[in-house]
């Protein structure tokens, strides 16, 4: 059996565990779930240290000079890039990856600035000992305070002055362009209206309210019709793959684990059945 077939045979078998929830929470939708999640946390940490961390991170603090001729001071803190070097590659028994010798191309001068993250980061992974893990409290503080002050500008650009100039109207453009900024005004002052307590719901602030509740019911049905589509076209693709492995050119590998996996649920729900009856009559 090539590596391909077994991809095969492993994607059509965590795609029926996936589908299985449709009976009922079994144990391969579990595994199939947990596999998931498993691989999708390691892919992820994988991508980030080697398109972040490597380069940005210990790239700027150990980066490859062209010039030859270092300082004592230098010399010394290149020498702890050989060190950190050693230990990564197994003692030297590997190919030094994460610091190759030299140092790591992409920068051309040392930015000492960049040990703060990175004793940073070195706290952060002192949560795993309990006696110092306090230490972690600092980077989670610096994390959460930066990230908090890079989202209020964001969002401040985004949600709020892109929105207003959005709910202008351009009267230089077409009669339809000017009509539908029209439309966008209305839902925009009707539906903030609608999320406005101070003044009873009542008149005419009452009758624009109900106005901004139809302008917000368009908007969430549409985010949830483009959801669904999605969704939709995520699972006929899914499908499509199904038909597609049920051909004798992968050993008809989807009919194979259909029937394995209906035959196995039902051993699975059978058994189930009878421990609950037997716990049953035994608590009676």
């Amino acid at each position: 059996m090539t590596f391909e077939l077994f991809g095969v045979w492993l994607t059509v078998l965590l795609t029926l565990a996936i589908f299985s929830y449709l009976y009922n929470d079994n144990p391969f939708y579990k595994a199939a779930e947990h596999l998931f999640v498993g691989v999708s946390a390691g892919y992820w940490v994988a991508t980030f240290f080697w398109t972040q961390v490597q380069p940005n991170l210990f790239g700027r603090l150990w980066p490859k000079l062209e010039d030859t001729d270092y300082g004592i001071f230098i010399t010394a803190w290149y020498y702890i890039y050989d060190i950190l070097g050693f230990i990564t590659s197994g003692f030297g028994l590997i190919e030094r990856h994460v610091f190759p010798v030299g140092g790591i191309a992409g920068h051309s001068d040392i930015r000492f600035i960049y040990i703060i993250p990175f004793i940073l980061g070195i706290f952060m992974l002192l949560r795993l000992f309990p006696k110092i893990g306090w230490l972690a409290r600092w980077a989670i503080a610096y994390t959460v305070g930066m990230a908090a002050g890079l989202r209020f500008y964001g969002f401040l650009n985004s949600d709020i002055i892109e929105q207003v100039k959005s709910a202008t109207i351009n009267f230089s453009g077409s009669g339809f362009e000017i009509f539908n900024q029209f439309i966008v005004i209305i839902g925009t002052l009707t539906g903030l209206l609608y999320f406005f307590f101070s003044k009873e719901h009542s008149g005419v602030v009452g009758k624009l309210s109900k106005v901004g509740i139809y302008f917000l019911m368009i908007s969430f049905g549409a985010s949830f019709g483009f959801a669904v589509m999605g969704r939709i076209s995520l699972l006929i693709g899914r499908f499509n793959d199904l038909i597609a492995f049920s051909s004798s050119e992968y050993n008809y590998a989807t009919l194979v684990l259909l029937v394995l996996m209906v035959v196995l649920l039902a051993i699975w729900a059978f058994t189930s059945k009878n421990d609950t009856n037997e716990e049953g009559v035994s608590i009676n």
